[in-house]
């Protein structure tokens, strides 16, 4: 004899909700790209209706836009935690340096290139790119200031100069030389390690090899 008893189905809240959504946009848009997100491709990966979707995220460009956001400030909190660990400010930027390998910094590489080609298209996009930028430079200038303040680092330019100087060699690695640093040759690898260590009055060889 079949139950009566039906399974009680458990009903998230709405911030767990949308917290899925965005999780799930998020890594569509690191493995496939940010054109692959819809709110249908969302609602079928989920299996919900694409009405539960859209009643968060009301257009596809708004979920594209937190999608980015939530890849790009994931992998900014492994790479430069809020919290770092113990350590020499030396040893945080060398940890830094050893990080931006391997495939899962060649999947954040090809999203920013994917990123900010589509923002010429995209306000909301280009709007939360900017954010992105924004938070990426402040995060590394702040453990230059602090290097420097330590008296591990020099400089002749402010540290947010310097962080920027940093971070597009490694925006130029990665979209010049496919994001791997294993297909390139090892002088050009390692040219964001060479330029920090030049700009920070570092000896060949503190950053990493």
């Amino acid at each position: 004899m079949p139950s009566s008893v039906q399974r009680k189905r458990i009903r998230k809240s709405p911030a767990a909700r949308r917290a899925e959504i965005v999780e799930k946009a998020a890594e569509i848009a690191l493995s496939e790209g940010l054109e692959c997100i819809t709110l249908r491709r969302i609602g079928e990966e989920l299996e919900v209706r694409p009405g539960l979707v859209s009643h968060y995220f009301p257009s596809t460009e708004e979920l594209v836009a937190e999608a980015f956001g939530n890849a790009a400030t994931g992998e900014l909190d492994m790479l430069l935690p809020v919290e770092p660990s113990a350590g020499t400010a030396t040893q945080r930027l060398a940890g830094f340096f050893a990080r931006t390998s391997g495939p899962a910094w060649n999947d954040i590489s090809r999203l920013w290139i994917n990123a900010r080609h589509l923002t010429r298209y995209r306000p909301g996009l280009r709007d939360r790119v900017t954010q992105q930028e924004e938070a990426w430079r402040g995060r590394l200038a702040g453990l230059i200031a602090d290097g420097v303040t330590r008296g591990e680092f020099r400089t002749r330019e402010e540290p947010s100069v310097v962080a920027v100087q940093i971070l597009v060699v490694l925006d130029g690695l990665g979209a010049d030389g496919g994001a791997d640093a294993h297909t390139l040759p090892p002088v050009v690898a390692r040219m964001a390690i060479t330029c920090a260590e030049r700009e920070l009055g570092l000896p060949h060889g503190a950053l990493g090899p």
